[in-house]
């Protein structure tokens, strides 16, 4: 009874790897079917015992490896070929009781709908039990002696060495030797990926450092907007430095500007805008990420644009001005030399005319001198020759020139301290003074007083020069430097000037190395302060 149940079990077991043998067959055989069609089959020796049969979705055999497919009947109502046909995949076994065999067949349908199937025999248990009975005994007496006896211990140990290997750092020493050409191969491939790794570290390290040192910002977020990797410019510049990643890259800015340059990068479309921030205006670039020419992302710069469109509009100011201040003695000039061509003007007044034309002239040619003087320091192109200047002598120089000026106003014009020495261009220098200096005498109060300081203070020459004049509004201080920019237009007008000179005070003053400030009130004065290196003579 024991040798039945066992043969039985064996015949399923023999059965069972015998269908998996057809299955694996079937496979293969249908992968070259796919690739090569009937050829394939045609060219193909099949192992001996193998029968493979090619059914089209009809049922109608298409190829049979042992007889002639035209001989053979419809195969559709075959159980194999029905699953097949139906689940993709189908087996069956039928018996003959003339040879005490089984026939297995395997069936796998194809992409094209046809069904490719494999049979092999298979012997019976009664077969099997009649030609094995004496082995099985055999066997199955040494395999259990030796199986109760020997299988917990060398299962033990042959398992032992292989759970103790160190996949990190896997040696041959400890296991077995049929191993080590894998562990070889392990230990290799862990170098090789910690490399990798120590590379892809670095790499990061450096992108991080590049990134997060540079004063303009970029930000990555992914399809949903949700913000992958930012660096800490593009938060001050955006004014959210409690932002963190993972959140939605509107918690950065929820502007509408902003929002529709993100929605426009995320459909595809570079975008630009300017939004403005508390602390200047931004310029946005906004672009899409893309993966196999699918939008995956968006990155977005953003840059601070403030004093380049404060500099661009200072430039339009300036053509606009520039423009102004010439078409006006040229309008005057063109007014007069017409009245005097026509013969409109009387002979005793051709005189004054004249003076007329000279003096608008004079303010062009002032105009435009001015002009390319500030050209050349804005472009560092202004000829000089630098030598040590003595400050309180030509601030004295200064002053005498300009006590005509000062005397039509009844300005008392005073100078203290003691000699200083810079190092700078003496036309350059003086240029420098006399603007500020006449500045302070025109825009001063009639019997008012005009006062130069020369002194030193950390290694710097201090010329201050105060003036009891009308004074600057505080909103107005820091505009003073524009080219062309008066305060009050109604009374600079008045005032004989290019509107360049403080500009070119700043430009010069700047060109040699120092810086200028300005202190004033309005009504009560003005006190401006220029620091330069000082030179041991």
């Amino acid at each position: 009874m024991t040798l039945f149940f066992i043969t039985i079990l064996m015949n399923g077991f023999s059965e069972e790897e015998t269908v998996n043998g057809l299955r694996r067959n079937a496979e293969l055989i249908a992968s070259g079917v796919e690739q090569g069609g009937g050829r394939y089959l045609d060219e193909t020796d099949f192992d001996e015992g193998l029968r493979v049969t090619w059914i089209s979705p009809g049922g109608k055999v298409i190829f049979d490896s042992v007889k002639d497919p035209q001989l053979m009947e419809d195969h559709s109502d075959r159980q194999e070929v029905r699953d097949a046909l139906e689940n993709g995949n189908g087996s069956s076994s039928r018996y003959s009781a003339t040879i005490m065999h089984s026939t297995l067949n395997y069936a796998l349908k194809l992409s094209d709908g046809s069904v490719i199937r494999v049979s092999g025999l298979h012997r019976s248990i009664i077969a099997q039990m009649v030609n094995m009975l004496g082995s099985i005994i055999l066997i199955l007496a040494a395999a259990a002696l030796f199986s109760v006896a020997a299988a917990m211990v060398i299962s033990r140990k042959i398992v032992r060495p292989i759970n103790e290997i160190d996949l990190d750092d896997p040696h041959t020493d400890s296991s077995y030797r049929e191993l080590e050409p894998l562990l070889n191969k392990l230990r290799t491939q862990n170098a090789k990926v910690g490399h990798q790794l120590d590379e892809l570290k670095q790499n990061k390290e450096q992108l991080d450092l590049i990134i997060g040192s540079m004063s303009e910002g970029i930000v990555i977020a992914d399809q949903k907007l949700n913000v992958m990797s930012y660096n800490p410019a593009s938060a001050e510049l955006l004014g959210s430095s409690a932002f963190t990643s993972g959140h939605n890259i509107y918690g950065m800015n929820n502007s509408e500007q902003f929002r529709k340059c993100v929605i426009d990068a995320l459909g595809g479309r570079r975008s630009e805008c300017v939004i403005r921030t508390g602390s200047g205006e931004r310029g946005i670039i906004a672009s899409p990420a893309k993966s196999m020419e699918l939008v995956c992302g968006v990155v977005v710069f953003i840059m601070d644009v403030t004093e380049k469109n404060k500099l661009e509009t200072m430039r339009r100011e300036f053509t606009a001005n520039v423009s102004h201040e010439l078409k006006t003695p040229l309008t005057t000039i063109y007014g007069i030399s017409d009245m005097l061509s026509s013969g409109m003007v009387k002979s005793e007044d051709v005189a004054g005319f004249g003076e007329n034309i000279r003096n608008e002239a004079e303010r062009l040619i002032s105009l435009v001198s001015d002009t390319i003087a500030l050209s050349k320091l804005d472009e560092g192109t202004a000829a000089e020759e630098p030598e040590i200047l003595d400050v309180y002598s030509i601030a004295g120089e200064v002053l005498r020139r300009l006590e005509h000026n000062a005397s039509e106003k009844n300005v008392t014009l005073s100078l203290d301290g003691g000699s200083v020495n810079v190092k700078a261009d003496r036309n350059m220098f003086t240029e420098m003074l006399y603007n500020i200096c006449d500045n302070g005498i025109k825009y001063n109060k009639q019997n008012g007083s005009l006062a130069v300081t020369v002194g030193e203070s950390r290694k710097n020459a201090v010329i201050t020069v105060k003036d009891t004049g009308i004074g600057i509004p505080k909103e107005q201080q820091e505009r003073i430097f524009e080219r062309f920019y008066r305060g009050d237009k109604s009374r600079s007008r008045k005032i004989k000037g290019t509107g360049l000179g403080l500009s070119i005070v700043k430009h010069s003053v700047m060109h040699m190395g120092g810086n200028i400030r300005v202190e004033s009130t309005p009504d009560k004065g003005t006190a401006f302060t220029v620091e330069l290196p000082i030179v041991n003579s």
